[in-house]
């Protein structure tokens, strides 16, 4: 037997088709083959920043032209009437259902990916996001908002935090050389599923539209079907290298105190317990809740703040456009909305592939440094009436929120160890969840009391982006604030061993390459580039077209 095909001796032979051994890669696997499976899913699941698009034709899913609508119906009597259209308000709950679960099953879980592997982790992500499409499906079928949160929301928003996390660690073993890139690569697509689904969905309830139905429960099918046949297939590409293999040529740089980057592990059961975890926690809360209270009120805010500028008439303030004109700038700021979309989606690759070569550290001093001054500059790019200076400011804001993202699954792996960082990383996506809940809360009440105060509508957002500038300053504070671990809490050599030995060696110790992780873009890995490369620019495309109204 060859020295290759002895590291991946026997004792896997017996393994089911979804346990973690069967997917230790042989001699021949291309690591460039495992980005493309990541992205599979991570399109797929991304498609939640994108549910927004079925609320409007939800909210007549039975006046079909108008809705059917009940003035004095409660949030409980809207979970069950099948007489009276949703609101919007009732619906947009689904995005604190998707991003709360999202946070609580990827802490509550990632433990358990570990010690299953990534493919059946990608499985049940699949599981649970199609089937609760489809059970979502059901609940619009019979009118029944319950059932579409209990399906989509909540079934839903488990698969998105298990398929979330689930190629974290996988990515990070296989390019240790460049973790950020790896990462970012994944979590783009988590940031790029929108950028595919939301037109896919409006050209699929397009053609399902009739005179009695809005072509939502039709939507959700195909979607669902489209979306399985995604996530299986990535699930089933999934493979993870054998411990003790490294890409061929590339020697890990010595843990120092200057690199951050420690080449012991950090055990799960100890990570929470550390100074540095809740640093980490905090600032990726801060950047976070800064960025999704932009996304959130992105639209309203550049119509409220330019009014009439947007269509030429800069005499007219927001609340002096007729319905026509609130219309056409309407249409403006769905461009602006699509643009720092697209911002969103590249910096998650852009900044984490910097952070290879920067650092981790410093990447993230560049978000907050670099934020402070760009949050503290809007209202004066508001005030001078710049919709160049204000765009750009927002697109720069917004690359920095989806780097945050991408950036901090090395960051862990640098600080924590490698064995647990997909576990370890789910549990700090609970700051996401919190997240979720201050960056909107802070943005729309402020806003609401501005306007209540009698603040001119293009005013009311310059106190809000001075607390988002407070929030990045905590962030700052914090970033500075991490350290390496205390070498006491690493894990010894024998426990690491005795973790690994399921995906060991045959020849323990050993450390290579192992003739596994070659090939670069060779055919196969090609072809898996080019299946998820021709949707993601098929969404580019479509998001370019929409927003060129923007400067036109």
């Amino acid at each position: 037997m060859s020295t290759a095909s002895d590291v991946i001796a026997g004792g896997f032979g017996n393994a089911g088709i979804l346990d973690k051994e069967r997917i230790v890669a042989r001699p021949g696997f291309n690591r460039w083959l495992v980005p493309p499976a990541a992205l599979c899913i991570h399109l797929c699941i991304g498609m939640a920043y994108g549910f927004s698009v079925f609320w409007l034709p939800l909210s007549r899913a039975i006046g079909i032209d108008q809705p059917a609508a009940c003035p004095d119906m409660s949030l409980a009597t809207a979970l069950f009437t099948t007489t009276c259209d949703w609101r919007v308000s009732d619906l947009g709950w689904m995005y604190t259902l998707f991003f709360v679960l999202l946070g609580c099953s990827a802490a509550t879980w990632g433990g358990w990916l570990e010690r299953v592997g990534p493919r059946k982790a990608g499985i049940v992500s699949a599981l649970c996001w199609c089937g609760g499409m489809a059970l979502a499906a059901i609940g619009v079928m019979i009118h029944q908002l319950w059932l579409m949160w209990l399906g989509a929301g909540i079934i839903g928003g488990i698969g998105l935090g298990i398929g979330y996390i689930s190629p974290v660690s996988t990515l990070i073993k296989w390019f240790p050389d460049r973790r950020g890139m790896a990462t970012g690569m994944a979590i783009m697509g988590f940031g790029g599923g929108a950028m595919i689904g939301a037109p896919l969905a409006d050209l699929l309830m397009n053609h399902f539209r009739t005179g009695t139905s809005v072509g939502v429960w039709q939507t959700f099918l195909v979607m669902a079907a489209i979306y399985a046949v995604s996530m299986l297939s990535g699930a089933f590409g999934y493979r993870i290298p054998p411990a003790g293999w490294r890409p061929e040529g590339w020697t890990p740089p010595a843990s120092s105190k200057q690199s951050m980057i420690t080449t012991r592990h950090v055990h799960l059961r100890d990570a929470h317990k550390t100074r540095q975890f809740w640093l980490m926690w905090t600032l990726l809360t801060m950047n976070v809740s800064a960025g999704i209270g932009v996304i959130g009120m992105a639209s309203p805010m550049l119509q409220e703040i330019f009014g009439g500028r947007l269509i030429g008439l800069p005499e007219l303030s927001f609340t002096d456009l007729s319905n026509e004109q609130k219309a056409a700038i309407a249409a403006i700021a769905a461009g602006f909305a699509g643009l720092i979309s697209l911002f969103n989606i590249g910096g998650r690759f852009v900044w984490a592939s910097l952070s290879d070569k920067i650092g981790r550290k410093n990447t993230y001093y560049v978000f907050f440094i670099l934020g402070i001054v760009l949050y503290a500059l809007a209202p004066t790019a508001a005030g001078m009436g710049s919709q160049v200076l204000f765009v750009s400011i927002f697109c720069i804001i917004l690359s920095m929120y989806g780097g945050g993202f991408s950036t901090i699954p090395a960051y862990l792996a640098d600080i924590f160890g490698t064995q647990f960082v997909g576990a370890i990383h789910g549990r700090l996506l609970t700051a996401w969840a919190t997240a979720g809940i201050l960056g909107p809360v802070v943005v729309n009440y402020i806003r609401e009391f501005q306007i209540a105060a009698g603040i001119p509508r293009e005013q009311v957002y310059d106190f809000t982006m001075y607390i988002l500038v407070g929030f990045l300053i905590v962030g700052l504070i914090a970033n500075a604030l991490v350290k390496p671990v205390d070498p006491k809490l690493y894990m010894s050599d024998e426990e690491v061993a005795a973790i690994q030995a399921r995906t060991a060696a045959s020849d323990e110790g050993r450390i290579g390459s192992f003739g596994i992780g070659k090939g670069g873009l060779d055919l196969k890995a090609a072809l898996a580039w080019t299946a998820v490369g021709i949707p993601i620019l098929w969404g580019v495309w479509i998001t370019l077209q929409n927003t060129a109204a923007l400067f036109g």
